[in-house]
């Protein structure tokens, strides 16, 4: 799999979300709900066992620190962050050790953010003969004390089993909400943030209020105070998106929001969230979310009649 380097606004997209209050809730009450660990991982992060999460099985905390297993941990997770990439969903995968880890990809349109990220769970009961089998693969590249073999053995068997229909009921919960957090990336990525400049602010206050009509750049510029070139390179610098980015970003939302209106139309949403010509917002729209907009309004539209039922 190749690369390709998170940019500026995606880094801080996620770091938004990660430290957002509807993700922390959520957090909180996935792992009370379900007993399982949640983490919230940036899509280019290479593997690492992190920082102790609620749940978090002790098992592979501590098979973390054998350098054999490290290494097929990290494969694990590579195999499973691909596939989630590949089909663009969750996707579960297991580990030489029997132990299950999930993947869900949160977008901001088309683009992975980062996964969140739940498992270390058996779908089984695990056995005497199973744990045996690990040792001999840990032991088969050098000598275990035989004081962390006992360590192991009591955290294999004191870790948790869900049984398979549960679990993937727990996965489309991690889903959903998924889904929740890609649409909040895309009203984060036009919002204020603290700390950012007053001219700044008071720019895309104007810009939200005029979304309908053409916005000048350099009626822009003197609602924020500054001289042209100033303001596009203060701009940039505190949203991570040029003001031609932002304003099409901006009327893209909006447009998003309109297109799930009974008997809205294409052409009439495209013209009244500011675009000139339907082939210019058809061409935005699909750049910005990944899909055109009757297949996005199709897809919304359907997961929506879905829930409902």
């Amino acid at each position: 799999m190749s690369k390709i380097q998170a940019s500026s606004l995606e880094i801080e997209i996620f770091e938004r979300l990660a430290t957002s209050r509807i993700f922390s809730k959520f957090e909180s009450a996935f792992s009370s709900a379900t007993g399982l660990p949640l983490r919230f991982i940036p899509r280019d992060e290479e593997w690492c066992i992190g920082e102790p999460r609620e749940n978090e099985s002790s098992f592979c905390r501590l098979l973390n620190q054998c350098e054999t297993a490290c290494s097929a941990c990290k494969e694990t997770n590579r195999r499973l962050i691909e596939n989630a990439i590949e089909v663009e969903g969750p996707q579960t995968c297991g580990c030489f050790t029997g132990l299950c880890a999930t993947a869900v990809p949160v977008k901001l349109g088309r683009t992975i953010l980062g996964f969140l990220k739940t498992g270390q769970v058996f779908k089984r009961q695990p056995t005497e003969d199973d744990f045996s089998r690990i040792i001999n693969r840990l032991t088969s590249e050098g000598n275990i004390a035989d004081a962390y073999i006992d360590k192991l053995h009591t955290a294999y068997f004191q870790t948790q089993q869900v049984d398979p229909a549960r679990y993937e009921s727990m996965v489309t919960l991690l889903n959903l909400f998924a889904e929740q957090l890609s649409e909040h990336a895309e009203t984060v990525s036009i919002s204020t943030e603290d700390g950012e400049p007053k001219g700044i602010t008071a720019a895309k206050r104007m810009i939200h209020q005029n979304l309908e009509d053409p916005i000048e750049l350099d009626s822009i510029a003197k609602v924020a105070g500054m001289s042209r070139s100033h303001f596009c390179r203060t701009f940039k610098e505190a949203t991570s998106m040029t003001v031609t980015e932002y304003i099409t970003r901006a009327r893209i939302n909006w447009a998003g929001k309109e297109l799930l209106r009974p008997n809205s139309q294409i052409s009439e949403t495209a013209y009244k969230v500011g675009f000139q010509s339907l082939s210019q917002f058809n061409r935005s729209f699909t750049k910005i979310t990944g899909m055109s907009p009757s297949a996005f309004r199709k897809e919304k539209l359907s997961k929506a009649a879905a829930r409902a039922f």
